[in-house]
């Protein structure tokens, strides 16, 4: 992943302000520590490299890794060819390689924090005023851009209360919510200040740090109302001890006028409403003055939803190792219904054969082989936990959209009827979510047609190119149509974004035939799900399900210079061949499914054992046109 990683890297410094000619990735943490723990060895992270001593350098085209003579033949060893090795005390150093290589006003960003002083002023010094040294300072952008945002619409502060827009914006994580890494908490944003409210049991002193660095200040959870009642007469101010939001108030505002009560600026050209959006809590809104509030979308959900390249990486990553998982399981639950249920498995068409000799005490229900599902995907990376309650069913409990499996209530798995599985996991690098349908069994014809009505729907949907300013509500019929055409429809919303280690159902977009998904245009670097189903009470649910990644794409022509978009699929696993009536896709289909499958064997094969990836080559075979 090497070359991704870079990728992401280089993109967050094109995009910086100002742009970065070069980074510059220490080995060391906050503290200057030789040895460092897990969470601070970011060159490691960017290059592969797991030496204790060494430094990264990545410019536009080049990536160099500085170590000593303890590590040459190591990190020989570790660097791919993207990198290029510079053996300290044998090449130059990298104060003099950047000053010798980098051009004149070349802007080199690094991390304030990682590098000390004495290394700062010598690369100084050697660069002889042609380059300079840019501090950093991604954790902040956040704050920066929302009170831009507050400033365009003439507020002067925002009360943010969905636990999803608190984490994202101070960048925390937490354990409360089942399924989803957020944290009981408020925050408020002012012009110059930041307020985080949680119970402080909860914050470790490295947290503490990390906020006290980032100029906001932790209050106590129920500090909120209170704080509401201050907000509102413009008396909230922050501690003595605080550090005041200097570097992050708009040029356009003198901070000064931030404080309580300053009466140098007439009431009609300040910024003075609170921002607040439709979900907040009555009993904060009620705190406030209701014509000096305003009342519309936060802004957190959109940049929440825009990822950033390093974001989009991850949710890739995760996703690789989110279908290995999948794969895995299935080749388990194959094997176990063959032999336990005497099916004629997941590549044969059989009636099954009853097993006399089956113990008694083997039983495959909804509940236990999700549990099994559960087992595989915890054993990958960075895994934290399931993002929401997997959706196990089996026969009619699949015509039920979001069933829910208990323990003392839930089915017993049928070789004669279809399975249904939506499922997703919470990785420190991105949150997924996937669902497919098998049948282990003789799918009958009706079943084969309705699941390969589904897949035309999926395919037509993530195969789609469109303008940019199309909204879901727009898209939503692409994947609806192939069920049209025999009567068949469902119920529910096509697609939803997912969150980057965060919530599993985000917005503000969505792709929906209900009346909000008209609200917020697709837009590159939004995620989305190509989720399209049919269920027939009584009988059998079928949903298919991918995460996208919208980006840019080119076209032979650009009608009203519009620009256009479509979709990138990140989810891997296997389309159940028997189940698809390929006499019904067309040839553009057909290649699509081919060619996904094909990329499926490759992404997933260094995941897999050789008994695995036996079977996934067989389930993804191509399909004559």
């Amino acid at each position: 992943m090497a070359e991704e990683t870079l990728g992401a890297l280089r993109s967050l410094m094109a995009s910086h302000s100002p742009r970065l000619d070069a980074l510059v990735v220490p080995s060391e943490d906050y503290h200057q520590s030789e040895y460092v723990s897990a969470r601070d060895k970011r060159r490691e992270f960017v290059s592969g490299f797991t030496g204790s001593a060494g430094l990264a350098l990545i410019t536009a085209n080049e990536a160099l890794l500085w170590t000593d003579g303890r590590y040459f033949l190591q990190a020989s060893q570790q660097l791919t060819d993207q990198w290029k090795l510079m053996r300290m005390g044998e090449d130059p150093a990298v104060d003099i390689w950047m000053s010798d290589n980098l051009p004149k006003d070349a802007a080199v960003g690094v991390d304030p924090w990682c590098v000390s002083v004495d290394t700062a002023q010598k690369w100084e010094r050697a660069f002889a005023k042609k380059q300079k040294l840019v501090q950093t300072s991604t954790n902040l952008e956040k704050l920066k851009d929302l009170r831009e945002k507050l400033v365009q619409e003439k507020a002067r502060a925002i009360i943010i209360t969905a636990l999803d827009e608190v984490a994202w914006l101070y960048n925390i994580r937490g354990t409360d919510v089942s399924y989803s890494p957020v944290v009981h908490a408020y925050a408020i944003v002012t012009l110059a200040s930041a307020f985080f409210y949680v119970d402080k049991r909860k914050i470790s002193s490295e947290t503490s740090f990390y906020m006290e660095k980032n100029g906001i200040e932790v209050r106590d959870y129920s500090a909120v109302s209170s704080d509401a009642v201050l907000l509102a007469s413009d008396q909230l101010t922050p501690s003595s001890s605080a550090k005041k939001a200097e570097n992050d108030i708009p040029k356009n505002i003198d901070s000064n006028s931030c404080e309580a009560g300053n009466d140098n600026i007439e009431e009609e050209s300040s910024n003075n409403l609170v921002w607040v959006d439709g979900t907040c809590c009555f009993a904060l809104y009620s705190k406030m003055n209701a014509d000096k509030v305003l009342m519309q979308p936060s802004p957190l959900a959109l940049a929440k939803a825009l990822k950033n390249p390093v974001e989009m990486q991850g949710l890739k990553n995760a996703h690789i190792r989110d279908g290995a998982a999948v794969v895995q399981y299935l080749v388990w639950l194959d094997k176990q219904m063959q032999e336990f249920y005497g099916a004629s498995g997941y590549f044969i068409e059989g009636e099954s054969v009853k097993k006399n000799d089956q113990p008694k005490s083997v039983k495959l229900t909804e509940v236990s082989v999700s549990d099994k599902l559960e087992e595989f995907r915890a054993s990958k990376q960075h895994f934290r936990g399931l993002s929401f309650p997997t959706i196990s069913s089996v026969g009619p409990n699949g015509a039920i959209i979001h069933y829910s499996p208990a323990v003392e209530s839930c089915a017993e798995l049928d070789p004669n009827r279809m399975y249904l599985f939506d499922s997703g996991a919470q990785y420190l690098d991105g949150t997924t979510d996937i669902t497919r349908t098998v049948h282990f069994g003789k799918p009958t014809p009706h079943e084969k047609a309705c699941y390969t009505a589904v897949l035309k729907g999926h395919i037509g949907l993530g195969n789609a190119r469109f303008p940019n300013g199309t909204t879901g509500h727009t898209l939503d019929i692409l994947a609806r149509v192939p069920l049209w055409k025999d009567g068949l429809d469902y119920r529910h919303g096509t697609g939803h974004g997912i969150g980057s280690y965060l919530n599993v159902h985000e917005g503000p977009h969505q792709i929906s035939f209900r009346p909000p998904a008209r609200n917020v245009p697709l837009q590159p670097s939004m995620t989305v799900t190509d989720e399209p189903g049919y269920y027939e009470d009584g009988n059998f649910g079928i949903r298919l399900e991918n995460v996208l990644i919208i980006k840019e794409v080119d076209t032979k022509f650009n009608f009203g210079d519009k620009g256009y978009l479509s979709f990138e699929h990140i989810t891997w696993a296997p389309y159940q061949r028997k189940l698809i009536d390929s006499g019904i896709l067309v040839a553009e289909e057909i290649e699509w499914l081919n060619n996904y499958h094909s990329k499926c064997r490759e992404i997933l094969a260094p995941y897999l054992n050789t008994t695995e990836m036996e079977w996934l080559k067989r389930a993804t075979e191509p399909i004559g046109a």
